[in-house]
């Protein structure tokens, strides 16, 4: 039986200009295989997904046409490691050449050869990647979000985090308590809206054994469970007024009791919570204890959705890919100039949230090295995909209403007639702004 083998990596070097015969044979002596590739001519880098390739850009003798073809070349492979080779014939004064320079790597030395070569393409394949989950983006609102978790990451303080869904509330959290003296104590999440109101209490405070009917042993409560780090209540909009009540205890006093006992139990951790609802609207409308906004709104995090971050758009789409390539055999590599474009252009509706799903889509149904707006489905056949998934939201929405109708509300039948969850259907109903209470 033949033995299985995985594929060598190749080392490629795609060289936009015309080589010298030195130069192929340097890069030939550091174990690099060239490939030239006329600027003026479609050019397609079609490399396994595995390999290791880089861009030479000779800007030896380059008239007006030349570099604008470079240009052009950079523009559409800017995921592309590359490097500038220049001399004494290169007008490194002409515009259109420093935005050359500016967009490669480095500069490779004159005169070649392979110790200065090896040394060359280290650095150019060390530099690091601007990575969006470490510098929190480089727009100048992401900038400003990333000051504030470094402010408020030692305070000991509550902190609310506000924003449309999607735009990374709980990353925020993570962020806050990795930064902050608790992070090597626990960090427990929960979504408030995901839990049963009946069980709420339970989930937060624990119970006795006994508490209840299916209380069969004593319970640790998620406050408990995190004594010493953080607790971050995410949709805190929809926790129930009884569980509002005493969650301000614990703000107020440090202390819990769990259901079925009157024992109060000190804890030590620091409440993180998230909304993407208006608090003040709720306590306006009875569903939200002021008091209890006031404890929690000691510090304010507002992240801003994602069609206000400019270029960011494009560093988490490369981030994401790279994540997704990691851990997945595709062909995608990067982004064309066209799939960019309508990366900037789009407005994102589901923030963050969205951007990622459409990134790991795309890379799983690219055809080719570079995504393009049809992998992404964004550009003019979006307008259908728009018209698809709201056909699929109305219809989902009838479902639930139709369920509840037949069922008097009741959430467990309404569950069992969908054939799904319970949580499924308290997120069905937050997702379609349906309220339980108005059938009740």
């Amino acid at each position: 039986m033949a033995s299985m083998t995985a594929p060598r990596v190749q080392r490629c070097a795609v060289w936009f200009g015309r080589p010298s015969a030195r130069d192929e044979a340097v890069f030939a002596a550091s174990g690099w295989h060239l490939r030239v590739a006329r600027p003026d001519t479609s050019v397609q880098v079609g490399m396994r997904g595995g390999d290791l390739v880089i861009a030479v850009v000779d800007l030896r003798g380059a008239d007006v046409t030349h570099l604008a073809a470079l240009e052009a070349i950079l523009a559409e492979h800017a995921d592309l490691p590359s490097l500038a080779l220049a001399d004494d014939t290169t007008d490194l004064g002409d515009p259109a050449c420093q935005r050359i320079l500016a967009r490669c790597g480095g500069r490779l030395p004159q005169p070649l050869d392979p110790q200065t070569l090896d040394a060359t393409l280290a650095t150019l394949l060390a530099s690091p990647r601007r990575d969006i989950a470490s510098v929190g983006g480089e727009s100048a609102v992401m900038l400003g979000v990333r000051a504030l978790l470094h402010r408020y990451a030692d305070v000991e303080l509550p902190v609310l985090i506000t924003g449309e869904s999607g735009t990374g509330k709980e990353l925020a959290a993570h962020a806050l308590h990795d930064l902050s003296g608790r992070r090597t104590r626990p960090f427990v999440a929960m979504n408030c809206g995901a839990i049963s109101p009946t069980l709420v209490q339970s989930e937060l405070f624990g119970h006795e054994r006994g508490a209840f009917t299916g209380a069969a042993t004593r319970r640790t409560g998620l406050f408990e469970s995190a004594d010493g780090g953080t607790v971050f209540l995410d949709e805190i909009g929809d926790l129930p007024l009884d569980a509002q009540t005493n969650l301000l205890r614990v703000l107020q006093e440090g202390t819990i009791e769990r259901v079925g006992s009157n024992h109060a139990i000190r804890v030590d951790v620091r409440v993180l919570a998230a909304t993407h609802v208006d608090l003040e609207a709720a306590i306006a409308a009875g569903r939200f204890r002021q008091d209890l906004y006031y404890r929690l709104d000691v510090l304010r995090l507002q992240l801003p959705p994602l069609r206000a971050r400019g270029t960011d758009v494009e560093l988490l789409a490369r981030q994401f890919l790279d994540e997704f390539r990691a851990g997945h055999a595709v062909q995608a590599r990067g982004f064309s100039a066209a799939a960019r474009q309508c990366l900037r252009q789009h407005t994102w509706p589901g923030n963050v949230r969205e951007l990622l799903n459409r990134v790991r889509r795309a890379a799983v149904v690219a055809e080719h090295t570079l995504i393009e707006p049809a992998d992404l489905q964004l550009g003019h056949s979006n307008a259908q995909v728009v018209a698809l998934d709201h056909h699929r939201d109305r219809t989902e929405r009838d479902a639930l209403l139709d369920a509840l109708r037949a069922t008097g509300c009741n959430v467990s039948a309404s569950a069992r007639r969908l054939s799904v969850s319970r949580v499924t259907i308290y997120r069905l109903c937050r997702k379609h702004g349906v309220s339980l209470e108005a059938f009740r």
